[in-house]
């Protein structure tokens, strides 16, 4: 608790102390006169500071154990104060937010009425970092009956802030795919082939192929008997998302190599941010699609796992599992990675790689390593376009010569991410190299377009 002197006070000073001051420097019959009105001013100023010692007695402060909120969309704190003596007294607040929440607003005055025990202030915040935050510690200050002093004091508080990612951008981008493609709205299209989930056995029919007959059914009814198979209705979906250090890069182009047509995305810093967002993205059309979703992110280890479940709480868990989510300075380690899955995953689901495979190094390491599970999972691999890799003679915005090797590093680096690509296609694997602004979109395109063909 401290106690501060006021502008109310420093200006009586200067009416007061100081006049009398130098009347009674200069003219010594009032100097009696003056020491007493300098001294009576100081015992009413030292009168008033005593008085203000328990001015704040009985006030304290809440805020909610836990507030949800978007990065980079403004939104209201809400805080409870309690005057428990119930007098009428005006404060002044200041919330010390942690690095990363900014506010428009500085400080707030609040009116405490008389005979009410509880008020309440909304006080705005944007934040501007992904993670968990904590407010610890509110300012409060209040004046002094006279106004002379400002008695100050830090109430503690214990708020948790959890930012998630703002999906607001995107599923405004996704709304006409949502309304237009698979089972979304009202334009259903039909799904190709007959199913692979068993239904029931029947009798032969004329027509009915080799492969469908059951053969222990038949040998033991000794009459032909079909299989009956089913549209799946319900599969897994896993979206693995790579936290290494290659995930700690800015996903958007230099204004120098920027693509024509292209878009810098204003709130995407690194790549994890943006396989964040559109993995949750992805959540969501799972979850209306009646699939199961579930999460892996690793780095150099395993570092999150949740099984593909559906349903609220499981997209709320999975949302609260990525938001804290941060780029480790480690290499992939794909062998890990794989063969934990080969080892947890037992049923047939789709798998969504979210990784950088531009190092010769790590695409290698990522192409030896997959076949633990190509063959029992269906495998996409999708990864952010870097900046400036585009094929040669695509962008006309050269000024220098340093932007034209530049360039001609881009294009080799994009032939070589072809070359992969053809690698794992031989695979089975489909490779996607994709805008960071399409990024949501195109993975959610790829999910509607395996549940159409019936892939998996």
């Amino acid at each position: 608790m401290n106690l501060v002197p006021r502008t109310r006070l420093l200006l009586w000073v200067s009416f007061i102390v100081l006049p009398f001051a130098l009347l009674g420097g200069v003219e010594p019959r009032v100097r009696l006169v003056s020491l007493l009105a300098i001294g009576g001013f100081l015992v009413l100023v030292a009168a008033d500071a005593l008085a203000t010692r328990g001015r704040l007695s009985g006030i304290s402060v809440q805020l909610p154990n836990v507030v949800r909120l978007s990065r980079n969309r403004e939104a209201p704190v809400e805080l409870r104060l309690r005057n428990e003596h119930q007098q009428p007294l005006t404060l002044r607040l200041g919330i010390v937010w942690p690095r990363g929440i900014d506010s428009s607003q500085e400080d707030a005055f609040v009116t405490l009425p008389e005979g009410s025990e509880w008020s309440r202030l909304s006080w705005p915040c944007c934040p501007r970092n992904r993670g968990n935050f904590r407010i610890e510690t509110v300012r409060v200050e209040a004046a002094s009956r006279l106004g002379f002093w400002a008695i100050r004091k830090s109430l503690p508080a214990a708020a948790e802030l959890r930012v998630y990612p703002s999906l607001f951008r995107e599923r405004n981008q996704l709304a006409a795919l949502f309304l237009h493609r698979g089972s979304f709205g009202l334009h259903a299209q039909r799904q190709v082939g007959r199913g692979r989930d068993f239904e029931k056995l029947r009798e032969y029919i004329p027509g009915d192929g080799f492969d469908e007959i059951h053969w222990k059914a038949t040998a033991k009814r000794g009459q032909p008997v079909t299989k009956v198979f089913q549209i799946e209705r319900t599969q897994e979906v896993y979206v693995v998302l790579d936290a290494s250090r290659l995930s700690a890069r800015d996903p958007a182009p230099k204004p120098g190599l920027a693509l024509p047509g292209s878009a810098e995305s204003p709130d995407s810093n690194t790549v994890l941010e943006r396989f964040i967002t559109a993995a949750l993205v992805l959540g969501l059309a799972a979850e209306q699609q009646g699939d199961l979703f579930g999460v892996l992110a690793f780095s150099n280890q395993v570092d999150t796992f949740l099984r593909a479940r559906n349903g609220q709480a499981h997209y709320s868990a999975c949302r609260d599992a990525l938001y804290t989510l941060q780029p480790r300075e480690a290499t992939p380690d794909y062998d890990e990675v794989c063969t934990f899955i080969r080892l947890r995953l037992r049923r047939r689901a789709l798998i969504l790689f979210l990784t950088s495979l531009d190092d010769p190094v790590l695409a290698e390491s990522f192409v030896r390593n997959i076949d633990l599970i190509r063959r029992q999972h269906l495998v996409l691999v999708s990864m952010i376009q870097p900046p400036g890799v585009v094929p040669l003679f695509t962008n006309p915005n050269l000024a220098t010569l340093n932007d034209l090797y530049q360039h001609l590093g881009g294009h080799l680096l994009w032939q070589k991410l072809r070359e992969l690509e053809k690698v794992l296609q031989r695979r089975g694997i489909r490779f996607s190299l994709l805008k960071n602004e399409r990024l949501s979109a195109e993975l959610v395109s790829q999910y509607l377009g395996v549940k159409q063909r019936q892939l998996i």
